[in-house]
């Protein structure tokens, strides 16, 4: 003879109920308890079946003193399916705004993309384009080593490291003091040794230090 099989949490929650609508009374946890198992409900389970019916709005519980007393009217589970139907027709009628305005927005992207063989011949060049653009990419990806610009970076930094904004601004003003400082020196030497000009103006250009050498902007 097979077992018998107990009851679903659905149909726990359905006599629980019953226990309410039949006496319309109010009860404590442990007066529950006892009646719960009359209707097939275990009393261990009880306590779980009716917190949940508490979380769906279909039994209220409220403390009086020190004792906490749950009741459930059959007008209760009226009120909470009415609000439930609201809500579920609101966001009906939300999706439905919404699939309409999706609806309008793909119907205008269609116009101008009608298939014809101007737009197919577009597409078709248009994915030669793109696949040329890939294999150039990969291509030019093989020459990144001898990248002039990446080989001076790559050298800059391993000399000076990454240099934030703060200490760029320190080496700027630095350069700029020492551009000073030869400006300075130049117009001593030629002060103190006028005679001398040729060959000092000649130990400029052989340091670097032309006639455009002038301070960072």
């Amino acid at each position: 003879m097979s077992k018998k099989r107990g009851l679903s949490l659905e149909e726990k929650r359905e006599q629980i109920l019953q226990i309410f609508y039949e006496s319309q009374d109010f009860f404590l946890l442990k007066e529950l308890e006892k009646l719960g198992p009359k209707k097939g409900v275990i009393s261990q389970s009880v306590k779980d079946v009716v917190q949940s019916l508490v979380d769906d709005d279909l039994v209220m519980k409220d403390k009086i003193g020190t004792s906490v007393y749950f009741w459930s009217l059959p007008s209760c589970a009226g009120n909470q399916l009415r609000n439930t139907r609201t809500k579920l027709e609101s966001e009906l009628a939300n999706c439905r705004k919404r699939l309409s305005e999706l609806t309008g927005q793909r119907d205008n992207l269609k116009k101008g993309r009608e298939e014809s063989d101007e737009r197919e011949a577009a597409l078709e060049e248009l994915e030669a384009v793109e696949l040329q653009h890939k294999k150039l990419k990969e291509e030019l990806a093989c020459y990144a080593d001898n990248d002039p610009a990446a080989l001076e970076k790559m050298i800059f930094l391993c000399f000076f490291g990454d240099i934030t904004e703060d200490a760029t601004e320190v080496a700027h003003a630095a350069a700029n003091r020492w551009t000073d400082n030869i400006f300075t020196l130049q117009q001593w030497c030629s002060t103190n040794f006028p005679q001398a000009k040729e060959q000092l103006e000649h130990m400029y250009k052989e340091v670097g230090i032309t006639d455009d050498f002038e301070y960072l902007q």
